[in-house]
């Protein structure tokens, strides 16, 4: 049995929409989400179920949480779909490959999986993430309602923002991904018995120093002095999966997003590197912030 957990937000100043779905299989979570130009609120509801409903295989039972009393009318009750044919037309044909029930619930009940597509939904298209559950009270973030890039100039290039007069805070991000592997594969890394050597400990420090080459690799980030990169693994026997989780502190002026997000996909990297010989079909997956503190932002939880 699948669980889905789906949001869709609007934003009317930038024209944005953004959508999310939380896919729950025997305790192992994937979030999926996704911006559109130019949309509306029912049509990332939709888009959101959609795109969860897809991530799961034909002939599965899915259970759909929504609570989009739009897309839960038009979905369960029978109601008469006067607009967004398409969206509809492709979500029925999803829907037939699969056993799908729907399941209406309030957005402030406090499901934290729900929770969770919503906070990704409205931080897609743009809006404050403290928002009301439902999302249709948001307001714009101030960041974004400015309607520009600031990796863009006036002309169109890009150029590193200039964060010269911006004061030095305390700054941590916290990124996640994971590895999937056959049961096999994760144990011989438990052994140690990996012909290329101890996987876990050259992961880790293949993760520190991607952390410190990040404004080497991507191209308009600001060279940081960080304080602290911690690499750890949690091995996941029921899924047969390493969790990985990188940490990194700083005092500045701009924040270590980046570097926390380059030190979690450089160790899974190095993990399928030192593995693939023996385990052509292992997956990368789910690389993604779950936090952020310091700066005029303050701290942004993600899951």
């Amino acid at each position: 049995m699948f669980e889905v957990y789906t949001d869709g937000a609007y934003n009317p100043v930038l024209d944005q929409g953004g959508w999310a779905a939380v896919v729950v299989k025997d305790g192992q979570k994937r979030l999926f989400s996704g911006t559109v130009k130019q949309t509306t609120n029912n049509r990332m509801e939709i888009t959101a179920a959609l795109e969860g409903i897809i991530k799961t295989p034909p002939g599965a039972e899915v259970t759909i949480y929504t609570d989009s009393q739009y897309l839960f009318g038009c979905m369960a009750k029978g109601w008469k779909r006067k607009a967004n044919t398409d969206l509809f037309e492709k979500l029925d044909a999803a829907v037939r490959q699969r056993k799908v029930k729907w399941q209406w619930i309030r957005g402030d009940d406090g499901n934290s999986l729900h929770k969770q597509a919503h906070n990704r939904a409205c931080a897609l298209a743009g809006l404050d993430e403290r928002a009301s559950p439902s999302g249709k009270q948001a307001e714009p973030a101030k960041a974004l309602v400015a309607g520009k890039l600031t990796h863009l100039d006036a002309a169109g290039r890009p150029k590193m923002v200039d964060v010269t007069e911006k004061p030095d805070t305390e700054r941590e991000a916290i990124a996640k991904g994971r590895v999937v592997m056959k049961a096999a594969t994760l144990d011989l890394i438990k052994k140690g018995a990996v012909a290329k050597g101890e996987v876990l400990s050259v992961a880790q420090l293949a993760g520190i120093m991607a952390a410190k080459q990040t404004p080497h690799l991507i191209p308009l980030c600001h060279p940081l002095l960080i304080g602290e990169v911690k690499v750890e693994f949690e091995l996941d026997e029921k899924n047969s999966a390493i969790n990985i989780t990188a940490t990194v502190k700083s005092t500045g002026k701009t924040g270590v997003e980046m570097e926390a997000l380059t030190a979690t996909a450089v160790a899974a990297l190095t993990i399928y590197d030192m593995c693939k010989a023996v385990d052509r079909g292992m997956q990368i997956e789910n690389i993604r912030l779950v936090r952020k503190s310091g700066g005029k932002s303050g701290t942004i939880e993600l899951e």
